[in-house]
C-alpha cells in the first residue's frame, strides 16, 4: 500500500442505513456537476454486478458509472452517469449511503489500484486507499473494509480507515474473499497458501482455520451471514462442498455436474436449507442442505445457542430434530447402495431442483422470498425463478427484466 487518506469523522461515522429512494441527489465533491447526466442515448457498457449484503439489491458498474436495482419488487432506485468513467468495483453496504467504488473501462479516469469509500448522502469521497497493483476485490462490513489485491487481502477499521491485518494469499486474480455480517461474529474466508486451500479468519476469537477444501484451485466461495458455514467450489466445478468454520470438518458435498464448468456464484438461503450454484454450463443447480441452524429452529428444539453462539451439525441424531418435514432431499444414484465399492460419483448427492439460463454469459445467483432464486446477467438481464421445496424439479419463470436497456427509476 502506497498511501491512505480519511476525512476527521470516519468513514463509519458518516453511514447512514437508509434506502437509496432517500438520498442526497446533490452533485458536488468528486463527481462535479458537469460530469453527471449524461444523455441516455449513449451507449452504456456493464462491467460488473453485486449483490449487497442481504440480497435486497445488487449494484451494477458500467463504463458511464453505477446504478443500484432493488429486487423484490424490481426497480432501479439510483444512478450516477458520470462523463469520466465508470467503475468495474461498486461494492454496497446494506442499503446505507456508503460505497467502495473501483474505476474500471477504458475510458475510466479512476485508476483500478485506488479504491473510493465514497458517500452518497454527502456527495463527497470521504477515505481513499491506493497500491500498487491492482484491486481485485472490495469487501465491506459495518467495522471493516477489506481490500483484495492478487497476492494480498488488507483489512482497515471502518472507523478510522486504519489497517488492522495483512493476509498472504495464493495468486487470486478473481479477488476471492467473503466476510459474516452478524455483529457477534466477524470471520473471513479466502484462499489459502496453497491449491485448493481456504483460510478463514475468526477475528474476534484470534483464530486461524486452513481448511484443505479442493484438490484443485478454488475458484468460488461463500459464507452464511454468521460466518460458521462456508460453501466451496474448485476450477474444476463438479462438486461443492459445505464446511463449518469453526473446525474446518466437511458437513455435506454436492454434485453439480460431471463436466468440467466454471462456477459462477454460490449462495446460501438465509434460513440455511437450500445452495443455488451457477456455472458457465447455463443450468442453476438447488440443492437441500443437512446442516441446520439450531437458532433457527422452533423453541421446542434443544437449545445450543451457548456456545458458540450458532450450530451447526452433520450428525444424524441431531439432524433428525432439526429437518424441517417439508425440506425435500436431493436425489441419488440408484446404485448408491454400493458406496464405497464403485466410484464415488454414483453414491453423490444431484440438485433437488434447476432451471436454465442463457449460456452466453455469467450469472450471479441469491435466494429471495417465497422459495424463489434470483439471477443477475452480465447481459444485463434479471430472472426470477420459483421451486417447489417439497417435489423440486424444473423451476418455473416469474420474473424477467433487461434492466440495463429499461429505464425502471423511481420520479425523483
Amino acid at each position: 500500500m502506497t498511501s491512505t487518506m480519511s476525512t476527521p469523522q470516519g468513514a463509519a461515522g458518516a453511514a447512514r442505513l437508509m434506502g437509496y429512494d432517500s438520498l442526497s441527489r446533490d452533485s458536488s465533491g468528486t463527481f462535479n456537476q458537469s460530469e453527471l447526466d449524461i444523455r441516455e442515448s449513449d451507449e452504456t457498457e456493464l462491467l460488473s454486478v453485486s449483490w449487497n449484503q442481504d440480497y435486497g439489491c445488487f449494484a451494477a458498474g458500467t463504463s458511464q458509472g453505477f446504478r443500484i436495482y432493488n429486487c423484490e419488487p424490481f426497480k432501479e432506485t439510483f444512478r450516477r452517469d458520470l462523463k469520466s468513467g465508470g467503475f468495474k468495483i461498486v461494492e454496497m453496504l446494506f442499503r446505507c449511503n456508503i460505497l467502495a467504488l473501483v474505476g474500471g473501462g477504458s475510458n475510466s479516469q479512476y485508476p483500478p489500484n485506488k479504491v473510493l469509500i465514497w458517500d452518497d448522502h454527502q456527495s463527497r469521497c470521504i477515505g481513499e486507499f491506493s497500491f500498487r497493483s491492482e484491486v481485485r476485490a472490495v469487501k465491506l462490513r459495518k467495522d471493516h473494509i477489506v481490500v483484495v489485491l492478487e497476492h494480498k487481502i488488507y483489512v482497515y477499521n471502518f472507523m478510522d480507515l486504519k489497517l488492522l491485518h495483512q493476509i498472504e494469499t495464493l495468486a487470486n486474480p478473481r479477488g476471492l474473499c467473503c466476510l459474516s455480517h452478524h455483529s457477534n461474529t466477524s470471520v473471513l474466508a479466502c484462499p489459502g497458501l496453497q491449491r485448493g486451500q481456504v483460510r478463514v479468519e475468526h477475528f474476534g476469537l484470534n483464530v486461524t482455520k486452513l481448511i484443505p477444501a479442493h484438490d484443485s484451485t478454488i475458484s468460488c466461495l461463500t459464507m452464511t451471514m454468521d460466518g460458521l458455514l462456508l460453501a466451496t467450489a474448485s476450477t474444476k466445478g463438479t462438486l461443492i462442498r459445505i464446511f463449518n468454520t469453526m473446525d474446518g470438518t466437511q458437513l455435506q458435498e454436492v454434485r453439480r455436474g460431471v463436466d468440467r464448468a466454471e462456477i459462477c456464484s454460490i449462495a446460501l438461503s438465509p434460513n440455511v436449507q437450500w445452495l443455488a450454484v451457477s456455472s458457465d454450463k447455463g443450468t442453476v443447480h438447488i440443492f437441500g442442505l443437512r446442516v441446520r441452524v439450531a437458532g433457527d429452529v422452533s423453541s421446542t428444539q434443544p437449545n445450543f445457542s451457548q456456545t458458540p453462539n450458532l450450530f451447526y451439525s452433520s450428525s444424524s441424531n441431531t439432524l433428525d430434530a432439526l429437518l424441517t418435514p417439508n425440506t425435500g432431499a436431493n436425489p441419488g444414484s440408484s446404485l448408491s447402495f454400493m458406496k464405497g465399492v464403485l466410484p464415488k460419483y454414483f453414491s453423490s448427492e444431484w440438485s433437488f431442483a434447476q432451471f436454465h439460463l442463457p449460456e452466453v454469459t455469467s450469472f450471479i445467483v441469491a435466494f429471495g422470498s417465497q422459495n424463489t432464486v434470483m439471477a443477475v446477467g452480465m447481459d444485463g438481464s434479471f430472472y426470477k425463478y420459483k421451486f417447489d421445496p417439497v417435489n423440486g424439479g424444473e423451476m418455473s419463470q416469474v420474473e424477467y427484466i433487461r434492466f440495463l436497456k429499461t429505464d425502471s427509476r423511481r420520479s425523483r
